[in-house]
Formats: C-alpha cells, structure tokens, sequence
C-alpha cells in the first residue's frame, strides 16, 4: 500500500510573511500563485535575485521595519509610520533620531529588561520548586 501525501501550499501573503517580505513588492507571478512548502524552503535555501534585492533595499513591511528601528509594531503606529518603508528610508529616520523613535527605543529597551527580569524570576522559582521536591522525595 502507498501513502499519498497531500503538497501542502500557503498563499502568497503568507509565504511573504515567512519570507520576511512585503507582499505588494514581490513579483506578479508569485502574488498570483501559491508556495508550496518546498517552493519556500527552496526559496529560503537559494533566494532569487529578487527576494535579495527586496530583502536588501525593501520596501519592508512593519515587522521587519519595526526590528530595524529597534521599536516595536504599535510603536511605528504611535509614530505615525504605517506605510512599508525602503532600507533608504529606515536608514535615514535613524539619522534624523526623532523624538518619537528616540521615545520608542527606550520603551522596548525597558520591555526587553523586563521580559528579561521576568524570566530570571520564573528560572529562580521552578529551581526553588525543584529542590523542595527532591528534598520531600
């Protein structure tokens, strides 16, 4: 008896998504199809030219603009950034530094520290529960 395996396909905001693309950006046949989960490893493994130039110089879209900036999605809202932007354009709002980044990168740095302080807390309890066990065992 053979298996028959189902190929499994995403839509092309999807496979967009994963590839860290803006969808609008990416050529007409690949907006118009859909990606296999080979057509995507295989496109991750070996991208072509243009997932490297879109990768490269953008346009981005806010995931991947808000990791450049180093703030976070709803901070690019919060600052009025709601459009995809180029490399270009990211580069030059880190030169300009304004208010609102500046603002922006502060408060991630502190969501950072206390995701960090967080998880340090949650290790130091599980360690505590660990050895109360073995000491009852």
């Amino acid at each position: 008896m053979t298996s028959h395996q189902n190929t499994q396909t995403m839509k092309p905001a999807t496979a967009a998504k994963k590839l860290g693309v803006y969808l609008e950006a990416t050529p007409a046949e690949f907006q118009e199809g859909v990606v296999s989960r080979s057509e995507l490893s295989a496109l991750q493994a070996d991208p072509p030219q243009w997932l490297l130039d879109l990768r490269a110089n953008g346009p981005h879209p806010r995931p991947v603009v808000a990791a450049k900036l180093g703030v976070s999605i709803a901070g690019l809202a919060r600052g009025g950034v709601t459009e995809p932007l180029t490399t270009e354009q990211i580069e030059a709002l880190k030169q300009e530094g304004p208010e609102w980044l500046q603002r922006e990168r502060a408060t991630q740095a502190e969501v950072r520290k206390e995701t960090v302080r967080i998880k340090e807390k949650q290790a130091e309890k599980a360690e505590k529960a660990a050895k109360a066990r073995e000491q009852h065992s």
